[in-house]
């Protein structure tokens, strides 16, 4: 749970950096983004109050820069931002949290109860992040000239942005508006 948090923490960081470091975006983009790092804040505190129940708080353990390190590395390009960090490293959060969630069942206890329905909420509401990222990235790449495939397989090699590992939560992904062919072409390389 204080990865999850740590994770929370991070795309609140995120969302706000997209919308200071863009400029010239559409309105809509930056209320978008808003709109995420406020529900992220909210993620956060639900997992910070949880994590103080079980007697622990953030920080009390140590967290990874995968996150942060992306966000660093597609700072001068906004359509690579869209690319990588909703559409690969979000998206992997719906994948993730089903399998997290089935574990905390099988736990059974008061609290791992309590955890599973916390990730119910990040759970629905990280499909509408993810959502908004496809969104912007389709956007950005038909205000281009680009083709959304080639150029998203170019930057996850130009930034050797991490694979999505199986089990994929297909119908959460397809919510979030990845395409069929996108679909397919994830459940190809598994």
């Amino acid at each position: 749970m204080h990865s999850i948090a740590h994770i929370e923490f991070n795309t609140i960081n995120l969302a706000l950096d997209a919308m200071w470091r863009f400029a010239e975006m559409p309105v809509d983009f930056y209320q978008d983004w808003l709109r995420v790092a406020h529900e992220e804040a909210r993620h956060f505190s639900m997992l910070q109050d949880h994590l103080r129940a079980l007697g622990y708080t953030y920080g009390d353990f140590p967290a990874h820069e995968g996150l942060w390190t992306l966000c660093e590395a597609t700072r001068h390009n906004v359509t690579s931002r869209m690319a990588l960090v909703p559409r690969t490293l979000e998206a992997r959060g719906l994948d993730a949290t089903p399998v997290i969630q089935e574990k905390l069942r099988k736990v059974g206890s008061t609290q791992a109860l309590a955890a599973v329905a916390i990730l119910d909420v990040i759970l629905t509401e990280e499909v509408g992040h993810v959502s908004i990222g496809n969104h912007w990235y389709h956007w950005l790449c038909k205000r281009d000239g680009l083709d959304p495939r080639a150029f998203y397989a170019h930057e996850v090699a130009t930034h050797r942005a991490p694979a999505p590992k199986p089990p994929f939560n297909l119908n959460a992904r397809r919510s979030a508006g990845f395409t069929e062919a996108e679909i397919q072409a994830l459940t190809a390389h598994s």
